[in-house]
């Protein structure tokens, strides 16, 4: 079978000279990959393209989505994998995971530690825990797929020609992919690929979020269409003036005004959009209209949230929230308390004031209640850290993450569940409370990582709170004078000359940023791994997805290195997305 008719190929220019790409010629804009994915699959449903696609043609629609969206051209080859996975979506939701295959790359190892050995079917994976293949791996074969870690060109080609496998999940390694391709076009086979994370060929890694949701993709799942982006632009419009009146009743005096103002203001909105994600993973209508009752749920879970943050913006006594004056900057401390303590009310009123059954009432007040008491301890043990300052442990400032900011997501899910029917509620509770305590913590840390820098909205450094960043770098700073500077950071005492970019270096320089990043993926896959017994397939999916869209920005970054230079001997095709586009995360 000749290369133009393998179904993702699609001419690029070689580069002249033996090296890669140079990096200035690479976009480093970050690009928000649910942005891309929401236009590919309006453009998939409109123009409903069929796979397998000749070359060409898919070139064609490619370039036309990347004009559409004003990306640079170096988008094309990741616009391209999207619509090829989107094309196959459905196919592979319809192939039982016992007929499947993930294919993965030998690259996801640690090289220099990897104790796992090589025999003629690929990697034999020690489950030593140091990459992400023990768990892909592990997952996959639970849910009943083959998994190959290898070049298994003849091995897949063997095992699609017995018929087993009906469909094939790839993590983007060139060297399997590319080979695998034309057997399964020549097969009809369904096949998604997944790019890895960066540019190289060796320790990479890849998006697990993304495969968990290739891996997991079932028809028994009835919200796998259900469009996330919509979805969340539909309950931000519930927070516009107008809609809040609809929702809460006109406002009455000017206290009420001023907390209406206060719940319209900028905000991610993820709280009231995991309770409505919640319902719709539950409902028994899935493809009906939102029931108007709902949104005085998800503005009660709003109103709880904003509540915390102006308290404790007067706690921390910050300046600005979402670029603007704090609450209590703008209009006095006693008018922002009493706005804080309003809203807390209208939670519960909003609440009440549903059509729901008084046993569902009573559980959602229950809920709400218990998220609130939870909350304030977390909020009281950073307070009473800072009447005596001194230095916390890593697993310290992680448990205030835990009560601090997992309560807020914990109730968001409860409530929208119980929306749904305390039944259904009852089933799920417990993985709702594992999930919401790794995403909240996951999330916190995340915030943490975003105030490095002056572009962060609030900073820990110069705000003198304690933050896993400092607990970090404070555990493994061995020099006495770099000790003595984040110490008097963490007692409130900062050394006179030692600005916030100074102790930023520190953070780079003891790899505190790199541990935290590496916390954070470990609480989202904790998340992910508190949904596996779930046996709700719609909220499992649903949630799984939902923690790719809080947390998932993408930026390209360059091309496979060990594959630019097999390229250069070949014919200037290569398989779109599998090898010269990488994603990072």
């Amino acid at each position: 079978m000749s290369a133009q008719s393998i179904p993702l190929v699609i001419p690029r220019p070689v580069p002249q000279q033996n090296m890669r790409p140079p990096k200035k010629n690479i976009p480093q804009t970050a690009v928000h990959r649910n942005h891309i994915l929401h236009s590919v699959r309006s453009y998939v449903a409109e123009f409903n393209p069929v796979p397998p696609m000749p070359t060409e043609e898919l070139k064609v629609h490619a370039d036309r989505l990347v004009a559409q969206l004003k990306l640079d051209s170096i988008y094309r080859d990741y616009v391209g994998v999207l619509i090829n996975n989107e094309m196959w979506r459905e196919q592979l939701a319809a192939v039982p995971y016992e007929r499947r295959l993930l294919l993965l790359p030998k690259c996801l190892r640690i090289e220099s530690k990897c104790p796992a050995p090589f025999d003629e079917f690929g990697l034999l994976c020690k489950q030593c825990g140091l990459c992400t293949i023990q768990d892909l791996q592990g997952e996959a074969e639970r849910l009943g797929y083959a998994v190959l870690v290898a070049e298994g060109s003849a091995i897949v080609m063997s095992l699609i020609q017995t018929g087993k496998i009906e469909a094939i999940v790839g993590v983007s390694c060139l060297s399997v992919l590319e080979r695998a391709f034309p057997y399964m076009e020549a097969a009809a086979v369904p096949g998604v690929a997944i790019p890895l994370l960066q540019d190289d060929c060796m320790d990479t890694n890849v998006d697990i979020d993304w495969v968990w949701d290739y891996i997991h993709l079932t028809s028994d799942d009835r919200t796998r269409r259900l469009d996330l982006g919509t979805l969340r632009d539909d309950v931000d419009f519930w927070f516009t003036t107008a809609s809040l009146d609809l929702i809460m009743g006109p406002a009455d005096g000017e206290t009420e005004k001023i907390g209406r103002d206060w719940l319209g203001r900028a905000g991610k909105r993820w709280r009231p959009f995991l309770a409505v994600s919640a319902f719709q993973a539950l409902r028994d209508d899935t493809g009906t209209v939102l029931p108007e009752d709902l949104k005085k749920v998800a503005v009660a879970v709003e109103c709880f949230h904003k509540a915390s943050l102006i308290h404790d913006d007067i706690e921390d006594n910050d300046a600005q929230r979402y670029g603007e004056k704090t609450l209590h900057e703008e209009h006095g401390v006693a008018v922002a308390l009493n706005v804080g303590d309003l809203l807390i009310g209208e939670g519960y009123r909003l609440i009440a004031a549903t059509k729901l059954s008084a046993e569902q009432k009573a559980a959602m007040v229950l809920v709400a209640s218990e998220g609130q008491r939870q909350l304030c301890r977390g909020q009281g043990a950073e307070l009473v850290w800072a009447r005596k300052p001194a230095p916390l442990t890593s697993l310290q400032v992680l448990d205030i993450f835990r009560k601090k900011t997992a309560p807020a997501f914990e109730v968001a899910l409860q409530l929208g569940a119980l929306y749904a029917g305390t039944e259904k509620h009852e089933e799920v509770s417990d993985v709702l409370a594992g999930y919401s305590e790794a995403l909240g913590i996951a999330y916190q840390i995340r915030d943490d990582l975003s105030d490095l820098g002056d572009k962060g909205d609030t900073n820990d450094i110069a705000g003198l709170r304690p933050s896993l960043l400092l607990a970090v770098a404070y555990e493994r700073a061995n020099d006495p004078a770099k000790r003595a500077t984040l110490e008097a950071l963490w007692r409130r005492t900062p050394q006179a000359g030692v600005n916030a970019e100074q102790i930023e270096a520190l953070y780079v320089e003891l790899k505190a940023d790199e541990r935290a990043r590496l916390l954070l993926e470990t609480y989202k896959e904790e998340a992910i791994r508190a949904l596996r017994d779930l046996e709700n397939p719609n909220l499992k999916g649903l949630l799984r997805r939902v923690l790719g869209k809080i947390f998932n920005d993408v930026e390209i970054k360059g091309w496979c290195k060990e594959q630019e230079q097999k390229n250069l001997g070949r014919q200037p095709e290569i398989i779109l997305g599998l090898a010269p586009v990488a994603v990072n995360a």
